[in-house]
């Protein structure tokens, strides 16, 4: 995004980055930025009276005015100002402030003051499950060019959008954010996991974290992106744990990588930990930097990559006798 980062480690947007005291541990364990705990557009909006009766859904859950209510009241405008204008003060990394949103309502002129606070960039989280039928996979995307353009056009700093794997068409969404102002964007942000408790017959919430697991879609998309959106700076997110994560990532052709729920199972010493692996690895090959093999192992080379996938899948698959 035209910001300059000591390494591509990129302490993501989690409770790790909610204060400054926080943020001053990531930089000195080695981060080469920050971004901060995400503001919800619902906070925006913080006359919560017009929050409930904006959406008749809202009624339909118990507890849910009153939920926002007390959301609003204890997380305030201000109080993401001064945590912007604090790290600032704190660290000498960028700073990304984050918003979590649905919709392009005037929240968007907020932008204007977390720039005027100093943040260096932001990164749209835009949250939407497309579950509606009578609801077009256009007009789901749509949403997100509409979110993007409302928020350019009051800043001018620069603006990543972190989207999720449920797309039908992946790659034109991104190219068409790129296409829209979004100087880069970020795959994949995670969406609440839901289980069931058999034991209360009730829904419940799976794992929070993501495991190492999660990477291959990842790396899936960002080596699809960059190969044949070469000009689009890629911050890969989702399932990355360790080194070889980070690697795989920008061999891939991401330009940064997101650490988050490794840095609630593992520490700040993952951080470290990881520098050193891509330290050793870049020696053991001969790089002498990142960009010598961001995107050396992308799809650009692989003339059909949707057949490709294909036949690999084919080739695992179909000869697999039942044991």
């Amino acid at each position: 995004m035209g910001l300059a980062l000591k390494n591509p480690l990129v302490a993501g947007s989690s409770g790790f980055t909610g204060s400054a005291k926080l943020i001053k541990q990531l930089a000195a364990a080695g981060v080469g930025a920050v971004v901060l705990k995400s503001l919800f557009e619902e906070q925006i909006n913080i006359e919560s009276r017009n929050i409930v009766s904006s959406n008749d859904q809202n009624y339909s859950y118990p507890g849910a005015e009153e939920y926002i209510r007390n959301y609003t009241k204890s997380n305030t405008l201000q109080q993401y100002l001064d945590l912007i204008k604090d790290v600032k003060k704190a660290v000498d990394i960028p700073v990304i402030a984050s918003i979590n949103c649905v919709s392009n309502s005037d929240w968007t002129t907020f932008a204007r003051d977390i720039e005027a606070a100093g943040a260096n960039a932001i990164e749209l989280n835009i949250f939407e499950m497309a579950v509606d039928r009578n609801v077009s996979a256009e007009k789901y995307e749509q949403k997100y060019l509409d979110i993007l353009r409302a928020v350019k056009k009051n800043i001018s700093i620069p603006v990543a959008v972190k989207i999720s794997q449920y797309f039908t068409n992946i790659v034109r969404v991104v190219d068409q954010l790129y296409a829209n102002g979004a100087n880069s964007v970020v795959l994949f942000n995670r969406f609440w996991e839901p289980d069931i408790d058999l034991e209360k017959l009730e829904i419940t919430t799976a794992s929070i974290v993501s495991s190492p697991n999660d990477l291959t879609k990842t790396l899936r998309w960002t080596g699809i992106v960059n190969g044949v959106l070469p000009n689009v700076q890629i911050a890969a997110s989702t399932g990355i744990h360790n080194g070889d994560g980070v690697l795989k990532a920008i061999l891939a052709g991401a330009q940064v990588t997101q650490l988050c729920s490794t840095l609630y199972i593992n520490g700040y010493g993952v951080v470290e930990q990881m520098l050193t692996e891509m330290e050793s690895f870049m020696k053991k090959w001969n790089f002498n930097s990142i960009a010598d093999f961001r995107g050396k192992l992308n799809y650009s080379e692989i003339p059909a990559f949707d057949k490709y996938e294909r036949v690999q899948f084919m080739k695992y698959f179909s000869g697999k006798e039942l044991i």
